[in-house]
């Protein structure tokens, strides 16, 4: 089994990468927050890899960090949860976001992700839970209040407005993205809200 690889990224598209390892390319399924931070195409990456194994196929799914690989895991050991969809849940939340969720029990959050409906959030919920210890997570904090949250709000509205979003639309994903993470940078909270408003 490919445990992890290390190498230059060839091609990059949301939810997959080409890895260029000494002239050999390996098509990398990805989550979003993966995807955001590996840098562009020519750039050094070294992700953790599960490797997943069918009878007509052989997938790799590949991660930044460890918790990520981690979850993922976890998620494609609940009833009724395939790689694909772990990734769409791994792409629709920040890990400590979903952290967040589960250990609140917010169902209708992740509700909210394309592809997941209300059994699938309620098995989430209850299965990861219980997990949760056995992966030594400990418990996540209530929402940390932003430095100069609303100096971000501003900014991030602005940027929203001049892609072409209605203000209510705009103010409705930047307060449930500046709700949801803490003390993100401006990106992050930026492509945050856009993942908010296409959903």
């Amino acid at each position: 089994m490919i445990g992890f690889l290390r190498g230059r990224i060839g091609e990059k598209q949301p939810n997959r990468l080409l890895v260029d390892v000494q002239g050999v390319g390996y098509e990398v399924h990805v989550p979003l927050s993966t995807f955001y931070d590996v840098g562009d195409a020519g750039a050094d990456v070294t992700l953790r890899i599960y490797t997943h194994v069918r009878e007509d196929a052989l997938q790799l799914f590949g991660f930044l960090t460890d918790l990520e690989r981690q979850l993922f895991e976890r998620l494609i050991g609940i009833s009724g949860i395939g790689p694909k969809l772990a990734i769409a849940v791994l792409s629709g939340m920040e890990p400590r976001e979903l952290l967040s969720a589960v250990q609140r029990g917010d169902v209708a959050r992740l509700t909210g992700i394309p592809g997941v409906g209300k059994k699938t959030s309620e098995r989430i919920v209850l299965e990861l839970k219980d997990r949760l210890a056995q992966m030594g997570v400990p418990a996540v904090a209530g929402t940390v209040p932003l430095n100069g949250a609303d100096h971000v709000r501003g900014d991030l509205l602005s940027a929203l407005q001049n892609l072409g979003y209605h203000r209510p639309q705009a103010e409705k994903a930047v307060d449930a993205t500046l709700h949801t993470m803490s003390e993100p940078t401006f990106e992050q909270a930026l492509k945050a809200a856009l993942r908010e408003l296409v959903r």
